[in-house]
Protein backbone atom coordinates (compact mmCIF):
# COMPACT_ATOMS: atom_id res chain seq x y z
CA UNK A 1 0.00 0.00 0.00
CA UNK A 2 1.31 3.77 -1.05
CA UNK A 3 1.79 6.54 1.52
CA UNK A 4 -1.55 7.61 -0.09
CA UNK A 5 -4.04 4.75 0.90
CA UNK A 6 -4.93 1.42 -1.05
CA UNK A 7 -4.65 1.24 -4.35
CA UNK A 8 -5.94 -0.33 -7.55
CA UNK A 9 -3.81 -2.51 -8.88
CA UNK A 10 -3.57 -5.34 -12.61
CA UNK A 11 -2.84 -8.35 -10.58
CA UNK A 12 -5.55 -7.02 -7.95
CA UNK A 13 -8.09 -6.88 -10.85
CA UNK A 14 -7.45 -10.61 -12.03
CA UNK A 15 -7.30 -12.24 -8.84
CA UNK A 16 -10.61 -10.67 -9.10
CA UNK A 17 -11.87 -12.14 -12.15
CA UNK A 18 -10.31 -15.86 -11.34
CA UNK A 19 -13.13 -16.11 -8.66
CA UNK A 20 -16.06 -15.35 -11.34
CA UNK A 21 -18.60 -17.90 -10.70
CA UNK A 22 -17.35 -19.57 -7.28
CA UNK A 23 -19.68 -19.76 -4.58
CA UNK A 24 -19.53 -18.61 -1.59
CA UNK A 25 -21.20 -17.86 1.59
CA UNK A 26 -22.51 -14.29 2.05
CA UNK A 27 -20.24 -12.46 4.90
CA UNK A 28 -23.81 -11.94 6.96
CA UNK A 29 -26.85 -14.39 7.86
CA UNK A 30 -30.41 -13.01 6.51
CA UNK A 31 -32.35 -10.09 8.40
CA UNK A 32 -35.46 -12.18 7.91
CA UNK A 33 -34.78 -15.98 8.55
CA UNK A 34 -38.34 -16.83 7.85
CA UNK A 35 -39.71 -13.86 6.49
CA UNK A 36 -43.39 -13.23 7.73
CA UNK A 37 -46.21 -10.17 7.57
CA UNK A 38 -44.57 -7.87 9.75
CA UNK A 39 -41.36 -8.23 7.94
CA UNK A 40 -43.35 -7.44 4.63
CA UNK A 41 -44.62 -4.35 6.51
CA UNK A 42 -41.57 -3.10 8.03
CA UNK A 43 -39.29 -2.74 4.99
CA UNK A 44 -42.29 -1.59 2.81
CA UNK A 45 -42.84 1.09 5.70
CA UNK A 46 -38.83 1.64 5.48
CA UNK A 47 -38.87 3.25 1.97
CA UNK A 48 -42.17 5.48 2.75
CA UNK A 49 -44.76 2.47 1.14
CA UNK A 50 -47.57 1.28 2.68
CA UNK A 51 -49.22 -0.47 0.09
CA UNK A 52 -51.95 -2.11 1.64
CA UNK A 53 -50.80 -5.76 -0.40
CA UNK A 54 -48.13 -5.67 1.19
CA UNK A 55 -49.09 -4.41 5.02
CA UNK A 56 -52.67 -5.45 5.63
CA UNK A 57 -53.42 -9.32 5.36
CA UNK A 58 -57.03 -8.93 5.50
CA UNK A 59 -56.50 -6.26 2.30
CA UNK A 60 -54.59 -9.15 0.92
CA UNK A 61 -56.32 -12.12 1.02
CA UNK A 62 -58.92 -10.62 -1.03
CA UNK A 63 -56.51 -10.08 -4.58
CA UNK A 64 -55.44 -12.82 -6.83
CA UNK A 65 -52.41 -13.60 -4.57
CA UNK A 66 -55.13 -15.19 -1.10
CA UNK A 67 -52.69 -13.31 1.23
CA UNK A 68 -49.77 -10.89 1.80
CA UNK A 69 -47.17 -10.68 -0.27
CA UNK A 70 -43.77 -9.40 0.34
CA UNK A 71 -42.90 -5.67 -1.36
CA UNK A 72 -40.24 -6.42 -4.17
CA UNK A 73 -37.11 -4.83 -1.88
CA UNK A 74 -37.38 -7.62 0.29
CA UNK A 75 -36.47 -10.62 -2.18
CA UNK A 76 -33.65 -9.23 -3.34
CA UNK A 77 -29.29 -9.40 -2.60
CA UNK A 78 -27.72 -7.92 0.50
CA UNK A 79 -28.62 -8.70 3.62
CA UNK A 80 -32.42 -9.67 3.80
CA UNK A 81 -32.93 -13.14 3.66
CA UNK A 82 -32.04 -16.47 2.12
CA UNK A 83 -29.86 -18.74 4.34
CA UNK A 84 -27.14 -19.89 1.94
CA UNK A 85 -26.86 -22.46 -0.28
CA UNK A 86 -23.31 -23.04 -0.36
CA UNK A 87 -22.16 -22.71 3.21
CA UNK A 88 -18.37 -23.29 2.78
CA UNK A 89 -16.04 -22.47 0.57
CA UNK A 90 -14.48 -25.86 -1.52
CA UNK A 91 -11.35 -26.80 -0.23
CA UNK A 92 -9.52 -26.26 -3.53
CA UNK A 93 -11.01 -22.65 -3.41
CA UNK A 94 -10.26 -21.50 -0.47
CA UNK A 95 -6.59 -19.88 -1.38
CA UNK A 96 -8.15 -18.43 -4.38
CA UNK A 97 -11.13 -16.67 -1.93
CA UNK A 98 -8.98 -15.66 1.11
CA UNK A 99 -9.08 -11.61 1.52
CA UNK A 100 -9.84 -8.63 -0.90
CA UNK A 101 -8.36 -8.68 -3.48
CA UNK A 102 -9.20 -5.07 -2.96
CA UNK A 103 -8.79 -3.99 0.67
CA UNK A 104 -9.24 -1.19 2.04
CA UNK A 105 -10.04 0.41 -1.56
CA UNK A 106 -13.72 2.36 -0.86
CA UNK A 107 -16.63 0.66 -2.17
CA UNK A 108 -19.96 2.56 -2.68
CA UNK A 109 -23.08 1.10 -4.07
CA UNK A 110 -23.82 2.19 -8.01
CA UNK A 111 -26.43 0.27 -9.30
CA UNK A 112 -28.16 -3.06 -9.80
CA UNK A 113 -30.54 -4.92 -11.48
CA UNK A 114 -33.46 -7.21 -10.49
CA UNK A 115 -35.71 -9.76 -11.65
CA UNK A 116 -38.94 -11.29 -9.84
CA UNK A 117 -40.51 -14.56 -11.13
CA UNK A 118 -42.50 -15.61 -8.07
CA UNK A 119 -44.29 -13.73 -5.33
CA UNK A 120 -43.02 -14.55 -1.72
CA UNK A 121 -45.23 -15.61 0.82
CA UNK A 122 -45.29 -15.43 4.49
CA UNK A 123 -43.81 -18.25 6.54
CA UNK A 124 -41.18 -19.47 3.64
CA UNK A 125 -38.11 -20.68 4.16
CA UNK A 126 -35.76 -19.46 1.65
CA UNK A 127 -32.01 -20.36 0.25
CA UNK A 128 -29.73 -18.58 -1.62
CA UNK A 129 -26.78 -18.31 -3.78
CA UNK A 130 -23.76 -15.87 -3.92
CA UNK A 131 -21.35 -15.18 -6.49
CA UNK A 132 -19.39 -12.95 -8.23
CA UNK A 133 -20.49 -12.54 -11.97
CA UNK A 134 -18.33 -10.41 -13.48
CA UNK A 135 -15.59 -7.31 -13.21
CA UNK A 136 -14.41 -3.99 -14.96
CA UNK A 137 -11.61 -1.93 -15.33
CA UNK A 138 -13.03 1.79 -15.30
CA UNK A 139 -11.91 5.12 -15.63
CA UNK A 140 -14.08 7.46 -13.31
CA UNK A 141 -14.17 11.17 -13.01
CA UNK A 142 -15.07 11.06 -9.71
CA UNK A 143 -11.74 8.94 -8.21
CA UNK A 144 -9.78 8.47 -11.41
CA UNK A 145 -8.90 3.96 -11.78
CA UNK A 146 -12.28 2.12 -10.71
CA UNK A 147 -13.43 -1.31 -10.45
CA UNK A 148 -16.92 -2.56 -10.98
CA UNK A 149 -17.54 -5.58 -9.48
CA UNK A 150 -20.99 -7.13 -11.23
CA UNK A 151 -22.12 -10.22 -7.89
CA UNK A 152 -25.31 -11.89 -7.93
CA UNK A 153 -27.35 -13.15 -5.58
CA UNK A 154 -30.42 -15.32 -6.74
CA UNK A 155 -33.15 -16.75 -4.03
CA UNK A 156 -35.52 -19.64 -4.19
CA UNK A 157 -37.96 -21.31 -1.65
CA UNK A 158 -36.31 -24.61 -0.20
CA UNK A 159 -38.66 -26.55 -1.48
CA UNK A 160 -40.32 -24.59 -4.24
CA UNK A 161 -39.59 -22.37 -7.41
CA UNK A 162 -37.17 -19.86 -7.98
CA UNK A 163 -37.83 -16.61 -6.62
CA UNK A 164 -35.58 -13.79 -7.98
CA UNK A 165 -32.22 -12.40 -8.51
CA UNK A 166 -30.31 -9.28 -7.79
CA UNK A 167 -27.01 -8.72 -9.47
CA UNK A 168 -25.44 -5.52 -7.91
CA UNK A 169 -22.95 -3.56 -9.38
CA UNK A 170 -20.20 -2.12 -6.43
CA UNK A 171 -17.85 0.48 -7.72
CA UNK A 172 -14.09 0.58 -5.95
CA UNK A 173 -12.35 3.91 -5.56
CA UNK A 174 -9.45 4.92 -4.50
CA UNK A 175 -10.46 7.14 -1.75
CA UNK A 176 -7.64 9.68 -1.59
CA UNK A 177 -8.68 10.55 -4.99
CA UNK A 178 -12.00 10.52 -4.31
CA UNK A 179 -11.22 13.15 -1.48
CA UNK A 180 -8.98 15.27 -3.94
CA UNK A 181 -11.50 15.66 -7.00
CA UNK A 182 -14.53 15.87 -4.50
CA UNK A 183 -12.85 19.47 -3.03
CA UNK A 184 -12.93 20.72 -6.79
CA UNK A 185 -16.97 20.51 -6.27
CA UNK A 186 -19.21 22.51 -3.80
CA UNK A 187 -22.30 21.50 -2.57
CA UNK A 188 -24.90 24.46 -1.23
CA UNK A 189 -28.49 22.82 0.49
CA UNK A 190 -31.06 25.98 0.16
CA UNK A 191 -32.94 26.17 3.38
CA UNK A 192 -36.83 25.18 2.45
CA UNK A 193 -39.70 28.06 2.66
CA UNK A 194 -42.74 27.01 4.05
CA UNK A 195 -43.85 27.32 1.01
CA UNK A 196 -41.57 24.83 -0.56
CA UNK A 197 -42.85 22.32 2.19
CA UNK A 198 -46.49 22.69 1.81
CA UNK A 199 -45.64 21.94 -2.41
CA UNK A 200 -44.09 19.11 -1.07
CA UNK A 201 -47.04 17.98 1.07
CA UNK A 202 -49.42 18.43 -1.56
CA UNK A 203 -47.50 15.53 -3.28
CA UNK A 204 -47.86 13.16 -0.41
CA UNK A 205 -51.23 13.97 -0.01
CA UNK A 206 -51.81 13.48 -3.82
CA UNK A 207 -50.07 9.87 -3.96
CA UNK A 208 -52.23 7.14 -4.80
CA UNK A 209 -51.98 3.31 -5.00
CA UNK A 210 -53.80 1.56 -7.82
CA UNK A 211 -54.80 -1.37 -5.71
CA UNK A 212 -57.96 -3.43 -6.43
CA UNK A 213 -58.62 -1.39 -9.80
CA UNK A 214 -56.98 -3.45 -12.60
CA UNK A 215 -54.63 -1.72 -15.25
CA UNK A 216 -55.52 -3.67 -18.21
CA UNK A 217 -52.61 -3.87 -20.97
CA UNK A 218 -55.30 -2.51 -23.67
CA UNK A 219 -55.57 0.98 -21.91
CA UNK A 220 -52.25 1.68 -21.87
CA UNK A 221 -50.22 4.01 -24.43
CA UNK A 222 -46.80 4.48 -25.05
CA UNK A 223 -45.95 7.89 -23.55
CA UNK A 224 -48.55 7.37 -20.43
CA UNK A 225 -46.66 8.76 -17.47
CA UNK A 226 -45.90 7.53 -14.55
CA UNK A 227 -46.20 9.73 -10.98
CA UNK A 228 -44.51 11.63 -9.67
CA UNK A 229 -44.58 10.44 -6.41
CA UNK A 230 -42.16 12.58 -3.98
CA UNK A 231 -39.57 11.14 -1.02
CA UNK A 232 -37.75 14.04 1.24
CA UNK A 233 -36.63 16.27 2.36
CA UNK A 234 -33.76 13.56 3.39
CA UNK A 235 -33.57 13.71 6.77
CA UNK A 236 -31.24 11.49 9.05
CA UNK A 237 -34.22 9.74 10.61
CA UNK A 238 -35.54 8.93 6.98
CA UNK A 239 -32.07 6.90 7.51
CA UNK A 240 -32.76 5.34 11.11
CA UNK A 241 -36.26 4.14 9.41
CA UNK A 242 -34.60 2.28 6.88
CA UNK A 243 -31.86 0.77 9.27
CA UNK A 244 -35.40 -0.38 11.15
CA UNK A 245 -36.71 -2.21 8.29
CA UNK A 246 -33.99 -3.32 6.40
CA UNK A 247 -31.59 -3.99 8.84
CA UNK A 248 -27.36 -2.52 9.09
CA UNK A 249 -26.46 -4.43 5.70
CA UNK A 250 -23.25 -6.01 4.37
CA UNK A 251 -20.81 -5.49 7.54
CA UNK A 252 -23.02 -6.77 10.82
CA UNK A 253 -22.66 -3.78 11.95
CA UNK A 254 -23.77 -3.98 15.99
CA UNK A 255 -23.80 -2.05 18.55
CA UNK A 256 -21.99 -2.33 22.45
CA UNK A 257 -20.58 -5.79 23.17
CA UNK A 258 -21.10 -6.92 19.49
CA UNK A 259 -19.97 -3.96 18.31
CA UNK A 260 -16.85 -4.23 19.99
CA UNK A 261 -16.59 -7.96 18.32
CA UNK A 262 -16.99 -6.63 14.75
CA UNK A 263 -14.39 -4.43 15.38
CA UNK A 264 -11.80 -6.98 15.67
CA UNK A 265 -13.46 -8.98 12.72
CA UNK A 266 -12.79 -6.17 10.01
CA UNK A 267 -10.61 -3.46 12.39
CA UNK A 268 -9.99 -1.53 8.62
CA UNK A 269 -13.90 -0.37 8.85
CA UNK A 270 -13.71 1.30 12.13
CA UNK A 271 -12.19 5.10 12.10
CA UNK A 272 -11.92 7.30 15.16
CA UNK A 273 -14.45 9.96 16.17
CA UNK A 274 -13.57 13.16 17.15
CA UNK A 275 -13.38 11.87 20.97
CA UNK A 276 -10.86 9.25 19.66
CA UNK A 277 -13.55 6.35 19.54
CA UNK A 278 -13.34 4.26 16.92
CA UNK A 279 -16.61 3.89 14.99
CA UNK A 280 -17.91 2.47 11.36
CA UNK A 281 -17.65 4.32 7.94
CA UNK A 282 -21.11 3.16 7.75
CA UNK A 283 -21.31 6.83 10.00
CA UNK A 284 -20.83 8.40 6.80
CA UNK A 285 -24.26 8.34 5.79
CA UNK A 286 -25.88 10.29 9.30
CA UNK A 287 -22.33 11.93 10.34
CA UNK A 288 -20.77 15.06 7.99
CA UNK A 289 -17.41 14.38 9.15
CA UNK A 290 -17.32 10.74 8.20
CA UNK A 291 -19.33 11.56 4.61
CA UNK A 292 -16.33 13.98 4.23
CA UNK A 293 -13.45 10.81 5.08
CA UNK A 294 -15.59 8.68 2.29
CA UNK A 295 -14.82 12.00 -0.60
CA UNK A 296 -18.01 13.59 -0.03
CA UNK A 297 -19.11 17.02 1.38
CA UNK A 298 -22.01 15.73 3.89
CA UNK A 299 -23.76 13.01 4.93
CA UNK A 300 -25.76 11.33 1.96
CA UNK A 301 -28.32 8.39 1.53
CA UNK A 302 -27.56 4.59 0.40
CA UNK A 303 -28.36 3.91 -3.16
CA UNK A 304 -30.65 0.93 -2.19
CA UNK A 305 -33.01 3.31 -0.71
CA UNK A 306 -33.64 4.80 -4.06
CA UNK A 307 -33.62 2.03 -5.80
CA UNK A 308 -36.84 1.11 -3.41
CA UNK A 309 -38.58 4.51 -4.40
CA UNK A 310 -38.42 3.08 -7.85
CA UNK A 311 -39.76 -0.08 -6.99
CA UNK A 312 -42.60 2.14 -5.16
CA UNK A 313 -42.99 4.31 -7.86
CA UNK A 314 -44.06 1.18 -10.34
CA UNK A 315 -46.03 -1.15 -7.72
CA UNK A 316 -48.48 2.51 -7.15
CA UNK A 317 -48.72 2.60 -10.66
CA UNK A 318 -49.51 -1.14 -11.87
CA UNK A 319 -52.23 -2.31 -9.49
CA UNK A 320 -52.46 -5.76 -7.73
CA UNK A 321 -53.12 -8.00 -10.59
CA UNK A 322 -50.18 -6.65 -12.23
CA UNK A 323 -46.34 -8.22 -12.05
CA UNK A 324 -43.28 -6.18 -11.81
CA UNK A 325 -40.99 -8.24 -13.46
CA UNK A 326 -37.82 -6.58 -14.15
CA UNK A 327 -36.29 -3.13 -12.43
CA UNK A 328 -32.44 -1.87 -12.96
CA UNK A 329 -31.16 2.02 -12.03
CA UNK A 330 -27.99 3.55 -11.93
CA UNK A 331 -26.81 5.57 -9.32
CA UNK A 332 -25.10 8.53 -10.83
CA UNK A 333 -25.41 11.35 -8.38
CA UNK A 334 -25.58 11.48 -4.33
CA UNK A 335 -28.58 12.15 -2.61
CA UNK A 336 -28.01 13.97 0.31
CA UNK A 337 -29.15 15.10 3.17
CA UNK A 338 -31.98 17.75 2.63
CA UNK A 339 -32.43 16.74 -1.17
CA UNK A 340 -35.85 15.96 -2.14
CA UNK A 341 -35.94 13.64 -5.14
CA UNK A 342 -39.35 13.16 -7.33
CA UNK A 343 -39.30 9.33 -8.79
CA UNK A 344 -41.04 9.21 -12.17
CA UNK A 345 -41.46 7.55 -15.28
CA UNK A 346 -42.86 6.96 -19.07
CA UNK A 347 -44.15 3.81 -21.35
CA UNK A 348 -41.73 3.47 -23.58
CA UNK A 349 -42.80 0.28 -25.51
CA UNK A 350 -46.18 -1.59 -25.27
CA UNK A 351 -45.52 -5.60 -26.63
CA UNK A 352 -46.35 -9.16 -25.67
CA UNK A 353 -42.64 -10.90 -23.75
CA UNK A 354 -41.94 -13.81 -25.05
CA UNK A 355 -44.75 -13.30 -28.16
CA UNK A 356 -47.04 -14.26 -25.31
CA UNK A 357 -47.23 -12.34 -21.82
CA UNK A 358 -48.72 -8.39 -22.00
CA UNK A 359 -45.97 -6.46 -21.03
CA UNK A 360 -45.05 -2.30 -20.95
CA UNK A 361 -41.25 -1.13 -20.86
CA UNK A 362 -40.97 1.89 -18.64
CA UNK A 363 -38.73 4.53 -18.25
CA UNK A 364 -37.92 5.64 -14.71
CA UNK A 365 -35.94 8.09 -12.76
CA UNK A 366 -35.77 9.89 -9.78
CA UNK A 367 -34.76 13.70 -9.87
CA UNK A 368 -33.79 16.16 -7.19
CA UNK A 369 -34.30 19.96 -6.18
CA UNK A 370 -31.43 20.58 -8.10
CA UNK A 371 -32.93 19.19 -11.19
CA UNK A 372 -30.06 16.72 -11.54
CA UNK A 373 -31.21 13.14 -12.16
CA UNK A 374 -29.38 10.84 -9.77
CA UNK A 375 -31.33 7.37 -10.23
CA UNK A 376 -31.93 6.53 -14.12
CA UNK A 377 -33.21 3.37 -15.01
CA UNK A 378 -35.75 0.71 -16.64
CA UNK A 379 -38.24 -1.48 -15.82
CA UNK A 380 -40.59 -4.00 -17.06
CA UNK A 381 -44.34 -4.54 -15.81
CA UNK A 382 -46.44 -7.67 -17.06
CA UNK A 383 -50.34 -6.40 -16.92
CA UNK A 384 -53.45 -8.37 -17.04
CA UNK A 385 -55.67 -8.40 -20.45
CA UNK A 386 -59.13 -8.41 -21.24
CA UNK A 387 -57.92 -10.88 -24.24
CA UNK A 388 -55.40 -12.69 -22.80
CA UNK A 389 -56.73 -12.83 -19.51
CA UNK A 390 -54.37 -12.53 -15.98
CA UNK A 391 -50.25 -12.48 -15.84
CA UNK A 392 -48.65 -15.60 -16.41
CA UNK A 393 -45.32 -15.08 -14.43
CA UNK A 394 -42.64 -15.09 -15.81
CA UNK A 395 -39.97 -18.03 -15.96
CA UNK A 396 -36.06 -17.44 -14.66
CA UNK A 397 -33.34 -17.48 -16.77
CA UNK A 398 -32.39 -20.32 -19.12
CA UNK A 399 -35.46 -21.96 -17.28
CA UNK A 400 -33.33 -22.53 -14.26
CA UNK A 401 -34.72 -25.31 -11.48
CA UNK A 402 -32.05 -24.89 -9.34
CA UNK A 403 -29.64 -21.63 -7.54
CA UNK A 404 -26.53 -23.25 -9.51
CA UNK A 405 -27.95 -23.44 -12.59
CA UNK A 406 -29.59 -19.45 -12.15
CA UNK A 407 -25.78 -18.39 -11.41
CA UNK A 408 -24.65 -20.24 -14.34
CA UNK A 409 -27.16 -18.72 -16.73
CA UNK A 410 -26.12 -15.35 -15.55
CA UNK A 411 -22.22 -16.13 -15.84
CA UNK A 412 -23.05 -16.66 -19.47
CA UNK A 413 -25.49 -13.09 -19.97
CA UNK A 414 -22.77 -11.24 -18.20
CA UNK A 415 -19.89 -12.61 -20.58
CA UNK A 416 -22.10 -11.23 -23.09
CA UNK A 417 -21.82 -8.12 -22.32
Amino acid sequence: MSSDGPRITDEAIEKLRARIGVPEPHPQPPHYACPGKDSFRHVAEAYGDDNPLFCDPAYAAGTRWKGAIAPPLLVGGDTLIGEDEVTEIAEDQKALMRGDPLRGVHAFYAGSFHEWWTPLLAGQRIRRRNALVGVGDKKSEFAGRAVHEWTAQVFGEEEGPMLAGQYRLMIRTERKEARERSKEKTLTLEPYSREQIEEIDELYRNESVRGVDPRYFEDIGVGDELGPIVKGPLTVTDIICWHVGVGMGLYGVKGLRLGFKNRQRIPRFYHADELGIPDVMQRCHWDPAYAQKAGNPTTYDYGRMREAWLMNLCTNWMGDDAWLWKLDCQFRRFNFIGDTHKMSGRVVRKYLAEGERPAVDLEIEGRNQRDEVTTPGHATILLPSRERGPVRLPDPPDNATTLESLIAALERRYAEL
